[in-house]
Parts: C-alpha cells; structure tokens; sequence
C-alpha cells in the first residue's frame, strides 16, 4: 500500500476522476514530509493526473518552496510536467532563489523566456529572478539584471509596485544604489512600501543621510509611515547621531500606537538613543515597554559598553538573566567592549571564559578583538599577543591593527613590529598601521623607523581613510571632511575656528604636532596627529556648531575614525572654554566632554 492506513484510499473503483482529483489535493494540502510527498505523487502518476494544473503545482510547489521539500526533487517533477504553466516557472525558479544556487532560477528563467509560445513572466516571475540576481556574484547578476529590468518595462511591470520595489533591492545588493534610486524616481506612483524599501536601500548601502532625506520627500508628499518606515529611519539617525530627528519619529512612534505593539520600533528606539550618546532616553524607552526580547536588553547592555560604563553593564547584565532571558555572542561583545573602555581586565577575562563554560557559547572573532583591546590597553601586551595566538582566525588582520594600536599607547617597538610584520604577511596593511607604527618610532627618537614608514607608504602608493564627521543642527545634518572646503558655509567655518582656537590656546591648548620630539614631516590625514590637525572634521564641526547653536546647547558628533589624541585635548579645552557639553560618538566608542575633561579619563 502506498500511503499509510490512515490515508483515504485512492483507487476505489467507483471514483470518478474529479473525486480523485479532490481526493489527491486534500492530501496534498495535508503533506508535510518528502517521504508523504512520495507516495502522493506515486498515485498522481497511476491516476494519470501528473498534467492536472492545481496538482502538479501543488506538488511542484511543495518541493521547491516548502522547508521539508527538495530541490533536487523539484527539478525532475518538473521536467515531468508537459508545457509548464506560469505557477510551475515560477515555483521552480522561487525555489532556487533562495538556495545555496541562486544561479539556477536564473537558468530557469531563461528557459522560461526562451519558448515562443510558453508563458510570460508576471510579477512573482520578476520578483524571483531578481532576487536571484542580488545573490549571485558580479558581472553575471549585472548584466543580467539590466536584461531582466529591459524586460519590465517592454512588459509593462514598470509600473509594478512589487516589480519596482524588487528592482530597487536587486540594485542596491550589488552596490548600485544610483540604479535603484533611478527606478524609484522613474515611478509613476508609489505606495509606502516603496518609499520604506528607497529608505531601506539607501540605509542597506550606507548612504543614512540620503535615506532621512527621502523621508523629508515623503513629508512633502504627505505620505503616512508605519512600522518599517520608523525601524528604517531610526536606524540611520542611529548612524549618523541625528538624535532630533530620532527625537522626532519617537512622538510620531508614540501618537500612532507602534512604540506599544511593535517591539521592532522600541528595540530601534533604544537603539537610536544609545548610540545618539542618551542612555538615559534608550532606559526610560526599555522601562516603558511592556514585552522584550534578547535585542531589547542587549541594546542596552552595548549601549553601556561604547559608552565605555562596563561596571554598569554588568549590572544590567545580571538583572537580564535574573529575568530569564538567556544571553547571546552580542550580549557578550557588549560586556567585553565596557570591560575594555572601563579597563576591567579581571572581569572582562571572567566573562570571556563565561561565554563557553557556561552558556556554549563560542566566542567569534569580535569577542577576541575585545579581549585584544581590554588586555592591551591595560599594557599586557604579551598576554594580548597569546590571545591572538589562541584565536582560530589569527590572520584577521583587525587582530593584529588591534595589537598595534595598543603598541602605540605604550610606545612598545617589539611587539608592535610583530603585529605590522603579520600585516604585511596578510597582505593588509595600510597607510594608518603605517603612521601608528611610525608613532611609536617617533615617540622613542627612532629616526630610521620613521623613515621606513615614510617610504612603505609611498612605495606602495597607500592611503589613508577619508575622516569625516557628521553633525545635526536644525534638524538638518551636516558633514565635515578634513581639510573641508564644500561646505557651503565653509569661510564661516574656518574664521569661527581660528576664533575658537586662540580661545583654547589661552587656556593652555597646545596642538599635538608642535609637542613631536621627532620631525614627522611628509605624514598626514586625518585620525593621527600629524600633519596640521587643526582642521579635522570634528573640529569643523565643533566650530559650526558653536556658530550656529544657542550658548550652552549640547553639541553632538559622530565620526568614521578614531578622535585624534590632539582633537580629544582640543575638545576637552572648548567644552571648558565655551561651557559646552561634547558628546564625540568615534568608531569605537563615545566621549562625553564637559568642564575640560572627558568621561574616558583619557583611557582610550
């Protein structure tokens, strides 16, 4: 017998054949193991209805889609089926869109287009194949992208929202935000889900400015927001430090309900606070909700850590696993990364070994970088260097980059060469492991290791990372490149900053460069001393901020590097000369300046 007993039988002798058409779609609507499907199929085949339209779609479907179907199964099944439908394409080529082949649904779908008189694509067809084009690798999925988006529009799916919709992802996978951003303009109409998928994209890519700027269109459009809508636009001022903006979609969150059903727009929310440098906002938000999950408490727990709060983080951490929620790798990097900016070595080796002992949990790379950083700020250099040694992807290269950095906090030559030399070997050393290196030469009179620096960098044609900071006032956010001169107000800018900096000086200021013991002449950019530093973005942005804000207002920054040694001092004297609280948001963590010093203590 071929299906188990308590199956209804398929081949009584009275059955008509639309019976058993019933009969095998009720058990198909049933199926929810291969092995049931097997024997389905079996009868459809004695039955001869392997060409009945809903149940070789079914079936078809069933094997493609479903997570306890086969793909490999669902290739045969279909080259059984005599002149494959619309649903059939489009089962099989959905199916292998999102598998470890996304390269077949492509085969698939020019199959599909290549027979005359076979079916057209439709939406779902479209939709498929380009998100089959955003996972496979370039030039391929270009090329043939662009062949699928000429298709759309000789089909007449350009006015499609989900077609559209799905082009502007497809686009933005690969890297070509212009494209997306083209589709979108190219529109003749769009409903929300297509403004929150341009804000989306725009956030995927990178481009979090350009992404609160499509919502300021959508104001101008009177288009609504929901959920997703806020998610989106909550992570980008999250990026950027747009705490007013963030302030903005909070009420917005809480005047139409989602901040008390939706737990995705909460967790953004605390999210957006952390990293906007208000702890104290993302914990009246966590307070306020009414169901959390894992990512709610973990926000807060990363939220102390960059703040550099260790000894809080670890008490919110005990208080998350006394209410039952089980801690993962992210709650632990939080841990680590407080731990590290609080130097709380103990503790932070304690956790680390928490991590597998207790909780299985395997500590990834992150977490060994954490460590890397927490043991050699402390100045436990070689235990730093054990620990990269330990790691079962020591040829990171942020491993080593971490090492180094570390070197030059304690001016040790020995190891520092170590870990520049197993970048070298990586192959990915840059300009700045280069200036660190030199640094750490400079600050021991050794001439001949500048030297070589010097000629590393300009040998091997290396350059160094554009620093960049951005800043809002108005609700409208600004960016500051070193040495800017394409902001608009620029000559505004650069006179309050001369202003700003004799101010400084009479205080004390002295510019880092002017304190070297050895000529590092022919090094600049931006996140190491060198050079003039006097115009870094940060202290661009600092000087249009005190231009343009009332006296006393909080000024708020976020960089892509590290604050520079001389712009941290240069900091600390203008929130004591201007009597201004600076809250600097660098790529590994936050300063709070206020009074002329700074919430790390100058542990950083």
């Amino acid at each position: 017998m071929l299906l188990s007993q308590e199956s209804p039988p398929l081949e009584a002798p009275a059955e008509t054949s639309n019976t058993k058409t019933k009969t095998i779609l009720n058990l198909l609507q049933g199926c929810n193991t291969l092995k049931k499907l097997h024997k389905i199929h079996a009868c459809v085949i004695t039955a001869g209805l392997l060409n009945h339209p809903a149940i070789s779609t079914k079936l078809l479907n069933f094997c493609a889609v479903s997570v306890s179907g086969s793909l490999l199964y669902a290739r045969l099944l279909f080259y059984q089926i005599h002149n494959p439908q619309i649903d059939h394409w489009n089962s099989i080529i959905r199916g292998f869109s999102r598998s470890s082949s996304p390269i077949q649904s492509i085969f698939f779908y020019n199959q599909m287009v290549s027979i005359p008189t076979g079916s057209r694509p439709d939406t779902y067809t479209f939709s498929f194949v380009l998100r089959a084009c955003e996972r496979v690798i370039l030039p391929l999925a270009d090329s043939k992208r662009k062949e699928v988006h000429g298709t759309v529009i000789r089909s007449g799916y350009d006015r499609d929202f989900v077609v559209c919709t799905n082009l502007m992802r497809s686009y933005t996978g690969n890297g070509s935000i212009e494209n997306a951003r083209k589709v979108f303009d190219e529109m003749p109409a769009r409903d929300l889900v297509t403004w929150n998928s341009m804000i989306s994209c725009y956030a995927q890519a990178g481009f979090h400015y350009e992404a609160l700027k499509t919502y300021d269109l959508m104001r101008i459009e009177n288009v609504g927001v929901d959920g997703f809508t806020l998610v989106g636009l909550l992570s980008s001022c999250a990026h950027v430090g747009a705490l007013n903006l963030g302030i903005e979609m909070h009420r917005l969150a809480r005047e139409s309900g989602f901040l008390n059903r939706n737990i995705y727009v909460g967790n953004a929310l605390i999210d957006m606070y952390a990293k906007c440098g208000n702890l104290e906002a993302a914990l009246s938000v966590f307070d306020g909700m009414k169901k959390r999950d894992i990512f709610t408490w973990n926000s807060i727990v990363v939220g102390y850590g960059v703040h550099g709060r260790g000894l809080e983080a670890i008490e919110f951490f005990k208080k998350m696993v006394m209410d039952g929620v089980n801690p993962n790798s992210i709650t632990f990097l939080g841990l680590l990364c407080g731990c590290s900016h609080q130097g709380l070595v103990q503790e932070g080796v304690k956790f680390f070994n928490l991590m597998l002992s207790k909780y299985n949990i395997k500590p990834e790379i992150k977490h060994y970088g954490c460590m890397v950083d927490l043991l050699g700020r402390a100045g436990k250099l070689k235990l730093a260097l054990d620990i990269i040694n330990s790691c079962p992807s020591q040829n990171d290269p942020v491993l080593w980059r971490t090492l180094l950095g570390s070197c030059k906090i304690h001016k040790n030559v020995e190891i520092g060469e170590i870990a520049m030399r197993n970048l070298v070997q990586l192959r990915a050393s840059n300009a700045g492991d280069c200036v660190l290196l030199a640094t750490i030469y400079g600050e021991v009179n050794n001439a001949d290791g500048v030297s070589t620096m010097r000629k590393m960098i300009k040998s091997q044609g290396i350059k160094t990372t554009p620093g960049w900071s951005w800043m809002e006032i108005n609700g409208q956010v600004h960016k500051f490149v070193v040495n800017d001169i394409s902001h608009p107000d620029i000559n505004e800018i650069y006179m309050k900053l001369r202003e700003v900096i004799q101010e400084v000086t009479l205080l004390g200021y002295v510019e880092e460069d002017s304190m070297s013991l050895v000529s590092l002449k022919g090094f600049s950019g931006e996140g190491y001393c060198w050079g003039n530093g006097s115009y870094h973005s940060e202290k661009l942005a600092i000087a249009f901020g005190i231009s343009r804000t009332p006296v006393g207002t909080c000024l708020r920054i976020t960089k892509n590097l590290r604050v520079c040694r001389d712009c941290h001092s240069f900091t600390k004297f203008v929130s004591k000369a201007f009597n201004r609280e600076i809250v600097v948001r660098d790529r590994v963590r936050f300063h709070h300046f206020k009074d002329g010093e700074c919430s790390c203590k100058d542990y950083w």
